[in-house]
């Protein structure tokens, strides 16, 4: 890579001529390299699964109009991902003054300390260079955040140092909105900003300056403003007011995951599951769709709170806690792999609850029970999608010819396998998971058990804490009608 000029004269001599750094504002920019992805048939937002046919596109059609835009949706929903992602739609590398608070545009300064600088150095004026993740400033929303932070205020120290009066342009301390001239401000969590915060945003989109304290002096900032709103924090703890709601150009609406399968990708990965170990760590498909499954059933259940959402944070830190309890058990009983099984997937409760805000008829239920329903209803949509059409009639009648089994997640996987050996035509089923009888206990282990976990989720067999799996309870007889145990009612007689 060629030495960048380190002057202003250098500069002028250099490629980077003044009409292609003054006469291309951020929006531009944007806009000019994304045609060029697009024309190249880029990927523009690598690892966001499931959003290519429709928040991508939306996202695209912004940055195309050069619109200030806000992504709109509930939590876990890749809202923050996405926007720091822009910055690889920005040049590889920019110039600025050096030493300029808010990086200067070195053939059009704005401030007041660049402009004699150059005033008194000209082609000397030295020159830094901005790289791409330098060019993005993120502020969360709080609502004690305040007009000084986002634009600025007088700094009465920095007057006394360097000897200026206070009405002087030079003794200003800028705040975030200033320091991100030249590049992408987002902010997260806007209805969470104060009312006249949100007012102070006003100028710098629709007339493109800012003024501080009541300075008489106008800031052309050149910024791409993007946001982040959740629906539900309209009402519960703020609100977007209507005239910076009317001058953001775009509102994008995010979503979860529509399928499994793509649930079933973004969870695998960002899930830490690929540890270093000194056992192996093997997680079957049936269990990954079980936790996620467990996810997209708590997103319609009415007992889970809707407004709030279900982060898709839910099934990746379950699998991870999953694969943990797999692994403390592998290690724990000396085995050299390790192979979740459904128990675990109760065993990870505390990475469930924490995560489900219930309305009022779950609460009243509790998060635990609510929690182990959702595991079971999801062990039992995984279950038919393997073994619909598949005779387990032998393995119901064991148990129903008195036989039960009581199995601990803390069990190594041989004791696993000789216990549920004995159930007849067990081991024969886990055929229809793709396993052969050569695989090692840990996988015949889980796939046999959650055999048994499917059959208990569609009540085929029963299951208790003291017994374990047993018999199902058969359907209560109707009560004998009356005139006595077993006897008909007369027939009506017609003459």
């Amino acid at each position: 890579m060629p030495e960048l000029p380190s002057s202003l004269g250098a500069l002028k001599d250099s490629h980077y001529s003044e009409q292609r750094i003054s006469g291309r504002s951020v929006k531009e920019e944007l806009r000019q390299n994304l045609i060029c992805k697009l024309q190249r048939g880029e990927e523009l937002f690598p690892g966001v699964v499931g959003y290519d046919d429709t928040v991508v596109p939306q996202i695209v059609n912004a940055v195309l109009s050069r619109h200030n835009f806000i992504l709109l949706g509930l939590r876990g929903q890749a809202k923050t991902r996405i926007i720091r992602m822009l910055t690889s739609f920005l040049d590889e590398r920019l110039p600025y003054i050096a030493g300029c608070e808010i990086r200067d545009n070195p053939y059009r300064p704005i401030c007041r300390r660049c402009r004699d600088l150059i005033a008194g150095r000209g082609d000397d004026t030295p020159i830094a260079w901005l790289a791409r993740d330098e060019r993005y400033v993120e502020k969360l929303a709080t609502p004690d955040v305040t007009i000084a932070d986002m634009i600025g205020d007088i700094d009465p120290i920095k007057a006394a140092r360097r000897g200026e009066d206070l009405s002087s342009e030079l003794t200003v301390h800028y705040g975030l909105l200033p320091r991100a001239n030249r590049g992408i401000f987002a902010i997260n969590e806007l209805p969470d900003l104060a009312g006249k915060i949100q007012v102070g945003l006003f100028n710098i989109m629709q007339e493109g300056d800012v003024q501080i304290k009541g300075y008489p002096v106008r800031l052309p900032l050149d910024i791409m403003l993007v946001f982040t709103a959740n629906p539900e924090d309209y009402t519960a703890r703020g609100k977007i007011i209507t005239p910076l709601k009317d001058r953001i150009g775009s509102e994008i609406r995010t979503h979860y995951p529509l399928a499994l399968d793509q649930g079933l990708s973004i969870t695998q990965q960002e899930s830490w599951t690929e540890r270093t170990s000194p056992i192996g760590l093997t997680t079957p498909k049936y269990i990954r769709e079980i936790v996620e499954q467990l996810a997209f059933l708590a997103r319609e259940d009415k007992k889970v709170d809707k407004r709030s959402g279900v982060s898709q944070r839910l099934p990746i830190s379950v699998l991870e806690n999953v694969v943990s309890n797999a692994e403390r058990r592998a290690l724990k009983a000396g085995e050299n792999l390790a192979v979740p099984r459904v128990l675990d997937i109760y065993a990870a409760l505390p990475s469930i609850t924490g995560k489900l805000e219930l309305e009022y008829e779950g609460e009243l239920k509790g998060g635990d029970n609510v929690a182990r329903e959702l595991i079971r209803t999801a062990v039992g949509k995984v279950y038919s999608s393997y073994f619909d059409g598949v005779n387990v009639s032998q393995i119901v009648q064991w148990f129903e010819l008195g036989g039960s089994l009581k199995l601990d997640d803390g069990l190594d996987s041989p004791a696993m396998v000789r216990q549920l050996g004995k159930i007849q035509g067990l081991m024969e089923k886990t055929a229809a998971l793709g396993l052969g009888a050569s695989e090692p206990d840990p996988v015949r282990a889980s796939a046999a058990e959650f055999i048994l976990e499917g059959l208990y989720a569609h009540r085929r067999i029963s299951r208790n804490e003291e017994v374990g799996f047993m018999a199902g309870e058969r359907p209560k007889r109707e009560p004998p009608p009356e005139g006595g145990e077993g006897r008909r009612p007369p027939r009506r007689q017609f003459n």
